[in-house]
């Protein structure tokens, strides 16, 4: 294929044109349907073949006769016979490359799926996150208070190159990446593309598993390896004619699945090719962690996790393949509305495990432990073993239920002192420890490098990653969370109830809310925790003389209302005098429709929507009160400052001058007739306890709601609605279990 080269006054021009033109050079490169590498060989005075050097000139408004060097004949009629011979190779192994990276089947898979269909493009960091210096308190800044940002708890901030332009930008590239990070499945679609002349047109992609190639019966070197699958498609020249003159992209895939018995004669064989065919382009991959490698010339940098765009186009690709685009949308939105689950959805394994489980019932299982160990069943088994993949373990006596169980203690342990990053040493102590404790540990087992059993763990399963030099995280908080619960339910069964009484002095934080469920879901049967809970928030305010008699007045009115004491009510009056205390925002906890049909009138009074559409409110509050039946001097009252109120156009100016007269009138009212709003005189002490009170019967409430997510027995379930909320001397004691 013929080629020109720009002359040094076309030079010029070119590059006083792209600089009036405004564009980048990836936009540049897009609109002209070439390459980056292509554009700055274009800038740089290299050959460029005719059509792509003709559209950048097109694209730059210049007559590419301007720019192009034709006083020179080496570049247009040097490579007629390679650019001939990359065209017939291309043909000839296209079909090999389609069988081998046209379709995936993994997991459980009825069926193959082509990767086009469903392909999403990746994103490269080109910093390691793990080699970063950010100090330990940075790491622990983006996770601070009650409503960190889970989604965004492992979110690396470095800049994000797409895929296809870090392979152009670097002809040496080695690509890390955690289990199921889509490396694969990047090296195929890179296969793909070169192979239809889409990407590096100039080249031949040469695809290689690399646990197969060392493998290999006779154990041939990597160039006699390629020579031999190239005869397979008929092709009779080696492939050192292309090598030797840069016309190859080799794509290495799986350093990190070859034997420790293969591992050095690999090894050796890939820098030999890389001395030696120094223009070709080569990717390696390998997980991130596996090994300390040095790759001279190579350039190393990791897969980033998807981000929600990137989640919600591979769900829509997916179904348009099955073609549900509804049940797309779907998925989409119960992703949004369950942020843990959202979060393995970064991993495209486990994003494609969900779009399996999500297709067969058009939703994710209730039992959200359930849903996390299948996820988990995939990183630990399932991912190696569905591809007889064997790695060698650093410990052999560290079994699956070992790290297991290992994990889980490191994950309490942390959790429970809200460290989402722990330092390598603290990880190191953890695995000393534990492999101290196995019974028959030998003296060599103690003499155990603590730092390879780590990294075994990261490279194998990739549970733990390191975020920055030295500190560590959980790849996801619902992992962390997910190991902590299961500590707390392996603890259980020696130490009985006292696990789940440290477990309910955690009811009211908030941090702690999807352990909680965890815990229910993995019980068989969850009523002696739940049980337990609550007693234990019950006896928190059991000694406090004035609280109980709070207590007692909220079962009263609560009575008052709803003769069937529903639970929701109780803790709509429990936190309605609360907030005069505690800043309680009921549009938070509360749905908008019960506030309005109980007690609006209070809000109305204390902590009003000031706006025109208080005449609104007022109405609906009216209305309500006459369905409850309210006293009718109450209704009288209400209707008579409905009538105080003014035009919308007059409001502002009736805010100013009568306002809070108008708010004690209803204030005054609301006690009076609705025995609400009175001021307790609650030491500040008594307040933060009953607010803790509050958000721990809010979560027991939610225990009862979750019927599909564990398992309460009926008289369990009855007990727990028939005291909800009680004064202390009015409990009876709990069912047998």
């Amino acid at each position: 294929m013929a080629t020109y080269r720009a002359s040094e006054d076309g030079m010029q021009k070119a590059k006083t044109a792209f600089k009036i033109s405004g564009q980048s050079k990836a936009g540049l490169a897009a609109i002209s349907c070439v390459s980056r590498t292509t554009l700055n060989n274009f800038f740089a005075g290299k050959p460029v073949n005719c059509p792509k050097f003709q559209s950048i000139c097109k694209e730059l408004n210049q007559d590419w006769r301007s720019i192009a060097d034709l006083d020179t004949e080496e570049v247009e009629t040097a490579t007629p016979e390679i650019d001939s011979l990359v065209q017939t190779i291309r043909q000839q192994v296209s079909a090999d490359i389609l069988e081998r990276c046209g379709k995936m089947r993994i997991l459980d898979m009825e069926q193959p799926i082509e990767y086009g269909d469903i392909y999403t493009d990746v994103n490269i960091l080109e910093k390691i996150s793990g080699r970063s210096r950010l100090e330990f308190a940075e790491m622990l800044a983006a996770c601070q208070g009650e409503d960190f940002d889970r989604f965004g708890i492992g979110k690396v901030q470095g800049k994000r190159l797409p895929g296809l332009e870090a392979v152009d930008k670097y002809s040496k590239l080695m690509i890390l990446g955690k289990p199921g990070a889509g490396k694969t499945t990047f090296m195929k679609r890179l296969a793909m593309l070169c192979s239809r002349g889409d990407f590096q047109g100039q080249r031949v992609p040469i695809f290689v598993t690399l646990k197969e190639f060392a493998e290999f019966e006779g154990k041939p070197g990597i160039l006699a390896y390629i020579d031999r699958q190239w005869s397979g498609c008929g092709i009779t020249e080696s492939a050192e004619t292309l090598l030797n003159q840069g016309h190859a992209l080799v794509l290495l895939d799986g350093l990190d699945e070859v034997r420790d018995v293969d591992h050095d004669r690999v090894l050796a064989d890939i820098k030999g090719l890389a001395y030696q065919y120094r223009e070709c382009s080569i990717v390696i991959t390998c997980r991130i962690a596996a090994r300390e490698y040095t790759f001279e010339n190579f350039t190393e940098v990791e897969v980033a996790d998807f981000n929600e765009k990137q989640i919600a186009e591979f769900i829509n690709k997916w179904f348009v393949v099955k073609g549900d685009l509804l049940k797309a949308k779907l998925m989409i939105d119960k992703l949004r509305d369950r942020k843990p689950v959202q979060e393995l959805a970064t991993n495209p394994l486990l994003l494609t495990l969900l779009c399996l489980i999500f297709g067969d019932g058009s939703d994710f299982p209730s039992n959200r432990s359930e849903l996390y160990k299948e996820g988990l069943d995939v990183l630990l088994k399932k991912w190696d073993g569905k591809r007889n993949i064997e790695r060698d373990q650093v410990y052999k006596k560290l079994s699956l239920k070992r790290k297991e169980d290992l994990l889980s203690r490191l994950a309490f342990d942390t959790f429970d002192k809200g460290e989402y990053f722990f330092k390598q040493s603290t990880a190191e102590r953890y695995i000393a420890d534990y492999i101290r404790n196995i019974p028959g540990a030998s003296d060599d087992d103690l003499q155990l490098d603590s730092e390879a059993v780590l990294r075994s763990i990261m490279s194998q399963h990739g549970l733990l990653v390191e975020r920055a030099k030295g500190i560590f995280s959980f790849s996801h908080l619902t992992f962390h969370e997910y190991f902590a619960a299961k500590r707390i339910v392996d603890s259980s069964i020696a130490q009985g109830v006292e696990a789940f009484q440290k477990l309910a002095g955690h009811a009211d934080d908030k941090r702690w809310k999807e352990v909680f469920f965890l815990v229910l879901g993995m019980l068989p049967d969850a009523s002696s925790c739940v049980l337990t809970i609550k007693r234990e928030i019950d006896e928190v305010l059991a000694g406090d003389q004035r609280v109980q008699e709070y207590l007692m007045w909220v079962s009263e009115k609560n009575k008052s209302i709803n003769e069937d004491s529903t639970t929701i009510t109780y803790l709509f009056y429990l936190s309605l005098d609360l907030y005069l205390y505690l800043d309680l925002d009921f549009y938070l906890y509360l749905d908008l429709d019960l506030y309005l049909s109980l007690d609006l009138s209070l809000s109305l009074s204390l902590d009003l929507p000031l706006s025109p559409d208080l005449y609104l409110y007022l109405n609906k509050s009216i209305e309500k009160s006459k369905e409850l039946g309210c006293n009718i001097n109450f209704i009288a009252i209400l209707q008579d400052l409905r009538q105080q109120l003014p035009e919308k156009s007059a409001f502002s100016a009736w805010k100013e001058q009568y306002l809070a007269d108008w708010q004690q009138q209803l204030h005054t009212a609301t006690i009076q007739y609705r025995n609400i709003g009175h001021d307790w005189h609650l030491t500040t002490l008594q307040s933060n306890t009953l607010k803790k009170y509050y958000f721990a019967n809010k979560l027991l409430r939610e225990f009862l709601q979750a019927e599909d997510e564990c398992y309460l027995t009926l008289t369990t379930r009855q007990y727990i609605t028939d005291t909800f909320c009680r004064p202390f001397d009015l409990i009876p004691p709990p069912p047998p279990i």
